[in-house]
């Protein structure tokens, strides 16, 4: 369901239908209840339009879902002094080049990859979950910070809903330079409590990730990055070459195809 702030507007009543239209789903009248009441009485998740962003309640998890940077704010602040960034360096990306986040999330990576390819270069993140990717793409379009350079690499970035592996199998032969995988890892890392709240909305399933692999072998000119758990066997399972990072518990590898 969707529904309002608590003091609506006619702004948000206008916002909070077309929400409803796009993704089917019911608008209910606030009428000055509560989002616990909400939930209690509809036993349903609900969506909350604010005057600043899209929430979605549900009573399976303590926070909302929301849009926001996330580490992507700060990892850009990091580029601009002229650090390297971990995903950057193992991806090899340039100006200009086509970059497909086949996980998309939160779109962090997707956002820091944009901001690196410039206005040149192309990212298309594919997100599985249909509220995330909505909720993701209204976001990469309207979200407001001081900092332009992240405005514009969030505004540059093409949102498709689906399935990565289809969306692979339909691309011509090298016509990418990098495909890329974040897929939830087998181990939870406690600190990472900026994508909590996407626990709840994401995708575990890897059943099918190897053949996605190998699609991305044949539609990507450079290369093919996963990031994983330090711990993952997926890495030496698919041939990467592993980036080792002492002090993280996310490592990246690739696959180098050029």
């Amino acid at each position: 369901m969707v529904t309002t702030a608590g003091r609506p507007t006619a702004k948000l009543i206008s916002a909070a239908l077309c929400v409803a239209e796009d993704l089917n789903i019911t608008f209910i009248n606030r009428n000055k209840r509560s989002v616990k009441t909400i939930l209690e009485q509809f036993k349903e998740p609900v969506i909350v339009i604010g005057a600043d962003r899209y929430e979605v309640y549900s009573s399976d998890s303590a926070s909302p879902f929301f849009f926001h940077p996330n580490s992507s704010a700060f990892r850009l602040k990091r580029m601009e002094k002229g650090e390297i960034d971990p995903l950057i360096h193992a991806a090899d990306l340039k100006k200009g080049d086509r970059f497909i986040d086949c996980t998309l999330g939160m779109a962090s990576d997707a956002i820091i990859a944009s901001h690196a390819t410039g206005v040149e270069g192309e990212v298309t993140g594919i997100e599985k979950n249909n509220l995330v990717g909505y909720l993701v793409e209204k976001g990469l379009a309207e979200w407001k910070t001081e900092n332009k350079s992240l405005e514009q690499a969030m505004r540059r970035i093409a949102v498709r809903n689906g399935d990565h592996l289809s969306f692979l199998q339909g691309l011509p032969d090298r016509s990418v330079d990098v495909v890329y995988f974040d897929p939830m890892f087998s181990e939870e890392i406690k600190s990472s409590s900026g994508i909590a709240p996407l626990r709840l909305h994401a995708d575990y399933s890897t059943d099918s990730l190897g053949q996605a692999i190998e699609e991305a072998k044949r539609a990507a000119r450079k290369r093919v990055v996963l990031k994983d758990h330090f711990r993952s066997l997926r890495f030496s399972e698919f041939g990467f070459t592993v980036l080792k990072r002492p002090s993280s518990k996310q490592h990246y590898g690739f696959i180098m195809l050029d």
